[in-house]
């Protein structure tokens, strides 16, 4: 069940919200309710052309994350998540969707996302041009490694404009 909280705000002088008005090429509808033996006014300003203003849809990237060590039956189990491009970095995506990040070691040993321990290594599969550049911290930690490895606490998903599907393989380092 939803509740409605009222709180008493006046944004427009009383005598305005006494019915329909219009002004400027706006017109403004406004309504008296009473709500817990107090009389709240409210107005919605809508403009008279009948156009609205669509706010633009932001572009989103899919995710989807390869486990590490294959199932009982071979497959590898995956894990997907949808995130809006250029807004999170992969191991934040990660971490809010209770995907599995850190070898064990890691889980305890991890520098909270400051690119200074490669505990978050992950490898790009698929979608390695939706992310960002390596960064100073990557080039250090990741000399050795093939390009495809990325550190998660590093790695800006999307440039918010750009949308697509990323493919990323948890803690590539099992596969050996």
């Amino acid at each position: 069940m939803a509740t409605v909280n009222f709180a008493a705000t006046s944004l427009l002088p009383s005598d305005f919200c006494s019915g329909n008005r219009s002004f400027s090429g706006c017109s403004v509808s406004c309504t008296k309710l009473v709500y817990r033996r107090r009389t709240v006014s409210m107005c919605v300003a809508s403009n008279s052309t009948g156009t609205s203003a669509t706010v633009p849809e932001k572009p989103e990237i899919e995710l989807e994350f390869i486990g590490p060590k294959p199932s009982g039956d071979g497959s590898y189990p995956v894990e997907r998540a949808k995130e809006i491009s250029g807004e999170k970095l992969l191991r934040n995506i990660m971490l809010d969707n209770k995907i599995e990040l850190y070898a064990t070691y890691g889980k305890v040993m991890n520098c909270g996302g400051g690119g200074s321990c490669g505990t978050c290594i992950v490898e790009v599969l698929e979608g390695k041009d939706l992310l960002n550049e390596r960064t100073n911290a990557e080039l250090r930690y990741l000399k050795k490694k093939p390009e495809s490895w990325r550190l998660a606490c590093q790695t800006i998903v999307g440039n918010k404009e750009n949308s697509g599907k990323v493919v990323v393989q948890r803690i590539p380092q099992w596969k050996k």
